[in-house]
């Protein structure tokens, strides 16, 4: 039976409420707003299955994975296509190539109330529930089990999700099957759905009216200076961008992360899927020639069906061949997690017992003037040095 002895040793993917053939685990949230599994003992009987497909417990390790994936920078050819994702709209040109081929897709999106889950498309309609970036840690709810079952009906299956999202899917599933491909994100960290909840009420209460639409990466400043945008059932709008939004600062900050996100065993190399996803940051300094600010794709081919996957939507992307150190360079969350900041408890205990208002203003507001000419000040110094050290 599995026993959650430190938060920092689950990563809250349902993998073992999943398995459980006697469905005696219940995932209940927490003071930070984070599920964890809980075992009702009169049910229990010692089976141990939960503790075997944990991938906290047992590590997976993709053994098809290369020792050094191929790096590219990529972007779908299609304007529309690459106007509405995060970065450069390549998922959306694997996962139609899936469904072309009479496939389910899965990966996060929104139900009614705008809580992040992960859910199934089957068609292109659909497809565009589950595109572009959802800032918060989606419930995997019952997908690993209708996944198996798509499997076994020899459907061609993506499943794409954080990278412990995938381990737990591959420790869930226990078979190599031919017909299942993953994706996974360059991954900061999963926020908490507690604060994401406060931060659409507070934004509801200052609209006076109900969410109807969320998008956390809007180009509308181009990608590097992406903005958060919400319509309202009253047609009004927020926009903020990624500078001014106080739940992005937050999370950049990273105040708000799952525990398991600062201690993360999967941000490394060899990835754990056939194919990783993440915006190209930095790819205006190495390759100047690839930055339209309309979006660049970092894609890292880690397996031979990630290579096939790509092979397949050759003619819809845009690929050309880059160095894995650039993309680390300025994607440090290939090969190591995000620091835990020092006052991530403070946070939480203010998150609990003050108005959320209150909350924004003291750890998610943008730095005042004077901060920022210390930051610019510190960077310039800092460029200075490295300049002199070369």
């Amino acid at each position: 039976m599995i026993s959650i002895m430190s938060k920092y040793n689950c990563f809250g993917c349902k993998a073992c409420y999943s398995v459980c053939p006697q469905n005696c685990i219940d995932m209940l949230i927490d003071e930070e707003g984070f599920w964890y599994p809980k075992i009702n003992m009169e049910k229990c009987i010692q089976c141990s299955l939960c503790e075997k497909i944990c991938p906290a417990i047992n590590v997976y390790n993709n053994k098809k994975a290369y020792s050094k994936p191929i790096t590219l920078a990529a972007w779908n050819n299609d304007r529309f296509k690459r106007e509405v994702s995060s970065s450069g709209g390549v998922f959306t040109s694997i996962a139609e190539w899936v469904l072309s081929n009479d496939g389910i897709v899965f990966g996060a999106g929104y139900d009614s109330q705008y809580n992040v889950i992960h859910k199934e498309a089957s068609s292109k309609e659909k497809l565009d529930e589950i595109r572009g970036s959802k800032y918060v840690q989606s419930n995997i709810n019952d997908t690993y089990v209708k996944t198996r079952y798509y499997l076994e009906k020899n459907k061609m299956v993506l499943f794409s999700g954080t990278p412990c999202q995938i381990a737990g899917l591959y420790n869930f599933i226990q078979q190599d099957y031919a017909n299942l491909y993953t994706c996974d994100i360059v991954c900061h960290g999963v926020p908490s759905p507690k604060v994401f909840n406060k931060y659409k009420k507070m934004l509801e209460k200052r609209n006076n009216s109900k969410i109807k639409k969320i998008s956390f990466r809007n180009k509308k400043f181009g990608w590097k200076l992406f903005s958060v945008s919400l319509l309202f059932e009253n047609d009004t709008e927020y926009s903020k961008t990624l500078k001014e939004d106080p739940y992005m600062l937050g999370f950049l900050r990273n105040y708000f992360l799952r525990p398991s996100c600062y201690k993360c065993i999967y941000a490394k190399l060899p990835r754990v899927s056939d194919i990783t996803l993440g915006d190209f940051w930095g790819i205006d300094n190495k390759h100047p020639e690839l930055d339209d600010n309309k979006g660049t794709s970092l894609v890292l081919v880690n397996t031979e069906k990630g290579r096939e996957m790509l092979d397949n939507c050759r003619d819809n992307i845009f690929i050309k061949q880059c160095s894995l150190e650039d993309a680390i360079a300025e994607n440090p969350c290939i090969i190591k997690p995000v620091n835990e900041p020092k006052l991530r408890k403070k946070f939480f205990e203010d998150l609990n017992n003050k108005d959320f208002e209150y909350v924004v203003k003291r750890y998610m507001s943008p730095p005042s003037w004077i901060k920022k000419i210390i930051i610019y000040a510190r960077n310039l110094l800092l460029r200075k040095i490295m300049i002199i050290y070369k």
